[in-house]
């Protein structure tokens, strides 16, 4: 595996850690800046919605650009935001830190997907995105904890700090090991809209936006729900997060071993899984051992479907980096459409509403695999040429669909 994706994962994780650290640090941020928990509780959504509406628009920004540079200017970018959070005099200063860190985010997601794919071998592109993705998942195990420890000790503004060293280090790792002739891949900027217009993409991305709802439903309210629900005390949860956590960092590898070869196959057994732990934990939330194995569930089959999930789009519409950070913004609609219906469904119905809600995202994402499905069990076509398509050595035939609706066999 290219050493360039390695260093990527370190940047994702720099990104990750900064955009977790809030839900860490708000008792401390909002006695610093003179506001109540809700008001930084906006500055989690700000930072969400910043990478879902602004994200797309900054990478097309820098879509003539080469790969590495273009991750440099995110890098200063994604720095100059964290340094602003860290001096913030007040509120208002902090959301626009937390606007700019998050719309940097998430065009650095995307640029760094796209290459991943160009930097690895065809056969083993999969197994990159979930190497890369590592960084995320190492993000959620021990980035929030990170910042956490940091605010307590040393106040909520040396966490800004660390994490703005987090990225100097992650942007001096991608100055040395990111190589220098890497273009983005997909013909250019027309090349990459035209890519939008195919039916089937917006299908594929959809089913991103309800795995990540689904998961995200039950991740937002695990606290309380382990707390209130199933009685454990405040102190034993920390713990059983950390267990979730490496829950997704194995489910993350495993699924990158089997991306390339059964993207859908993946994806149909992980929606599936997710919908039956997510019905399980809301059945048996009372019960401590059932609750805690059904949630580590969850982390086996829920966000750690990114791999195939990343890999289903390339084949619908290429690899490009504008493409995969529309991507990346239809999964972080699926973190704010979970949190926020999960909250409405607890005012409506109780803690273990949020469950119930998730196992329904997971149904409507079985759903969107139908047209796909009954697509594959169709005549098998020649690939055309210039896509993401075949690749040697896969042990079956998988149709995908071309940007413009042509089939692509993998054989």
């Amino acid at each position: 595996m290219p050493r360039a994706v390695h260093v990527l994962a370190v940047g994702i994780f720099a990104m990750v850690t900064s955009e977790f650290a809030v839900a860490g640090l708000m008792p401390q941020m909002a006695d610093g800046l003179g506001v109540g928990i809700p008001q930084i509780g906006y500055l989690i959504t700000a930072f969400a919605v910043a990478m879902s509406a602004g994200g797309p628009f900054l990478a097309f920004a820098v879509l003539r650009l080469r790969q590495k540079h273009a991750l440099m200017l995110l890098f200063g970018i994604f720095l100059a935001g964290n340094v602003l959070a860290a001096l913030a005099p007040d509120y208002g200063v902090m959301l626009a830190a937390r606007i700019v860190t998050g719309v940097a985010s998430q065009a650095f997601f995307g640029v760094a997907v796209s290459l991943c794919v160009r930097l690895a071998r065809p056969e083993v592109r999969g197994r990159a995105i979930a190497l890369a993705m590592n960084g995320l998942m190492l993000g959620t195990l021990l980035g929030l904890p990170l910042s956490t420890v940091v605010g307590e000790h040393l106040g909520w503004r040396a966490a800004f700090w660390v994490i703005s060293g987090l990225a100097v280090l992650a942007a001096l790792a991608t100055l040395v090991g990111v190589p220098r002739e890497v273009r983005a891949e997909g013909g250019g900027v027309r090349a990459e809209l035209a890519g939008f217009r195919n039916p089937r993409l917006w299908l594929v991305l959809s089913t991103s936006t309800l795995i990540i709802g689904a998961t995200f439903s039950a991740f937002s309210y695990f606290h309380p729900i382990l707390t209130e629900v199933t009685g454990f005390d405040s102190g034993t949860v920390p713990l059983l997060l950390i267990g979730y956590g490496a829950a997704t960092v194995i489910g993350n590898a495993v699924v990158g071993r089997l991306a390339d070869r059964h993207t859908l196959v993946v994806q149909l057994v992980g929606l599936a899984l997710n919908f039956l732990f997510l019905a399980g934990f809301a059945v048996l939330a009372q019960l401590a051992v059932p609750a805690v194995l059904l949630m580590t569930g969850i982390g086996l089959v829920g966000v750690t479907m990114n791999p195939a999930m990343v890999t289903r789009v390339q084949r619908a519409s290429g690899a490009g980096p504008l493409v995969n950070t529309v991507h990346s913004s239809f999964i972080t609609l699926g973190v704010i459409v979970g949190s926020s219906a999960g909250g409405l469904a607890i005012n409506s119905y109780g803690l273990r509403a949020p469950l119930w809600l998730g196992a329904g995202l997971a149904a409507l994402g079985l759903l969107t695999l139908l047209p796909d499905l009954r697509r594959r069990s169709g005549p098998v076509s020649a690939a055309a040429p210039g896509r993401l398509g075949p690749e040697p050595n896969a042990l079956r035939a998988e149709v995908v669909e071309g940007p413009e609706g042509a089939c692509l066999a993998r054989s």
